[in-house]
């Protein structure tokens, strides 16, 4: 992705957690691995404790955790779950890996 493109897109991301469990600390890991390599920080990234702000849980739909929203560029999008399969939420990102597009096999 052009750099260029990417400031002008830069992408917004918001992770809703619960507390520091297992799943969270796993859920947020990868995140920042992806972002760190994928995005090479040009990024804004949000982490929601919804045991802290459950309003905001209620107001973004959130019914499980974690769950990552991908705010923009449009169109949102939502992964639910710890995220531990990178080349999946890369996919589901639409991010690319070293210039090539991820494909999965199913």
């Amino acid at each position: 992705m052009n750099i260029k493109k990417l400031r002008k897109n830069r992408p917004v991301i918001s992770l809703f957690v619960a507390g520091k469990t297992i799943k969270s600390i796993t859920a947020l890991k990868n995140l920042k691995f992806i972002c760190n390599e994928v995005l090479k920080g040009m990024y804004k990234l949000e982490v929601i404790d919804i045991l802290k702000n459950p309003k905001l849980a209620r107001e973004n739909q959130v019914l499980a955790i974690p769950t990552l929203v991908l705010r923009m560029p449009l169109p949102r999008r939502n992964i639910i779950g710890d995220l531990s399969n990178r080349e999946l939420m890369l996919a589901e990102l639409n991010y690319s890996v070293k210039g090539k597009k991820v494909f999965l096999s199913i």
